[in-house]
C-alpha cells in the first residue's frame, strides 16, 4: 500500500515572475528547502499558493515542473479544487497521473448553501470522471473563503459511499473542535489542522499533523517539534512553532508569508502577488518584522541562507 502523506506539510507558497507567471525554478528550490529542513511533505497550489487565481493549464503545468525536478510528490498534496466541474476532474486527473500522494479539493464553491446530497453527487461525479486507480482524495474545508462547509454528514456519507478513494480532510476552518469531532467519528480517515498549534493539544494523537500556510516558516520548529522523542521537546518546539504563526494572524497572511520568505531568502522577488491579493505595505511589513522579533522566529533564519 502507498504510504500516505503526513506529518509538517507546508501549504507552500508559489513565487511568480513579474509577468505573474510561476517562477518554477524559485518554487522547486523553495520546496526543496522545506522538506530538508523539516517538512515531511507539502500541499502543492493550495490557498497559500493563490492556486485558485492560476488557470488550469498553469497550475498542470507547474505539477509537471515539481515532478520533472525530481521531488519526492508521493508526499505531496495538491490542490485541485476548482468552481467548475471538469476543471477539478481535469487538475485531479492530473495529480493521478503525475503520482502526487493525494488530490486536496475544495467544494464547488460559486453557489452557496449546497446540501449533502448535492456535495456527494459532486464527489462522485469527480471520481467517476477522473476514474484512477491511484486516485486518493482529501476534502478541503475552509468554509472562510469557499462558503460551503464539509460537514460532518457530509464526510461521513461521502467516507460511507467512496471507503477507497476517500482518505481524510484538511480543516482550515479554525475550529479545532471540528477536526477533533471528524477525526473521533470518521473511520480510516486523515485529519490535518491547519494550524502547529493544534499538535500540542489534547486531541493531538487524533491527527495525521497539520497542513499550516506558516510551516513556510516555522518548519524547523514544527518538524522538531512533530519528531521529538520525548513530551517536553515536542511541546517546547510546537509551541515555538506556535508562536511565530502568531506573528502573522493580524496582516494578510498569505501577503506576510510571502514577505517574510522575501526577508528569509534575500529576494524581493517573492514579494509578487496575484491580484487582486497585494503585497504588504511599508507599515505592514514594519509590523510583521516587530512582531516575528518578539518569537523564536531568528532561530529559523539560518536555516534557509
Amino acid at each position: 500500500m502507498i504510504a500516505r502523506p503526513a506529518g509538517i506539510i507546508a501549504a507552500a507558497a508559489t513565487p511568480l515572475r513579474g509577468d505573474l507567471s510561476v517562477d518554477t525554478p524559485r518554487l522547486v528550490a523553495h520546496l526543496q528547502r522545506l522538506l530538508a529542513i523539516g517538512c515531511d511533505g507539502i500541499n502543492l497550489l493550495g490557498t497559500t499558493g493563490e492556486a485558485t487565481s492560476l488557470p488550469v493549464a498553469a497550475r498542470v503545468q507547474t505539477m509537471r515542473a515539481v515532478v520533472d525536478a525530481g521531488l519526492p510528490v508521493d508526499r505531496f498534496l495538491v490542490g485541485t479544487g476548482a468552481a467548475a466541474l471538469e476543471d477539478a476532474v481535469t487538475l485531479t486527473r492530473a495529480a493521478c497521473d503525475l503520482g502526487f500522494g493525494g488530490a486536496l479539493l475544495l467544494p464547488p464553491f460559486y453557489y452557496k448553501g449546497i446540501d449533502t446530497p448535492g456535495l456527494v453527487d459532486y464527489v462522485g461525479e469527480v471520481l467517476r470522471r477522473v476514474a484512477h486507480p491511484r486516485l486518493a482524495l482529501y476534502l478541503y474545508h475552509f468554509p472562510a473563503l469557499s462558503g460551503v462547509p464539509w460537514s460532518l454528514e457530509t464526510v461521513t456519507v461521502l467516507k460511507t459511499r467512496f471507503p477507497q478513494p476517500l482518505r481524510g480532510l484538511k480543516d482550515s476552518s479554525g475550529d479545532l473542535a471540528y477536526s477533533v469531532q471528524i477525526a473521533r467519528e470518521v473511520k480510516d480517515f486523515d485529519v490535518f489542522p491547519s494550524a502547529e498549534g493544534a499538535l500540542a493539544s489534547p486531541d493531538a494523537a487524533l491527527f495525521s499533523g497539520c497542513i499550516s500556510a506558516t510551516a513556510n516558516v516555522t518548519a524547523p520548529l514544527a518538524g522538531a517539534g512533530w519528531h521529538a522523542k520525548d513530551a517536553t521537546t515536542r511541546a517546547a518546539r510546537i509551541g515555538d512553532a506556535a508562536a511565530v504563526r502568531g506573528a502573522f494572524t493580524s496582516l494578510p497572511l498569505i501577503a506576510a508569508i510571502k514577505e517574510t520568505l522575501a526577508e528569509l531568502y534575500q529576494d524581493a522577488a517573492w514579494r509578487q502577488m496575484l491580484p487582486p491579493l497585494r503585497s504588504l505595505d511599508a507599515e505592514e511589513s514594519a509590523k510583521l518584522r516587530a512582531a516575528l522579533a518578539s518569537t523564536p522566529f531568528e532561530s529559523v533564519r539560518s536555516r534557509f541562507a
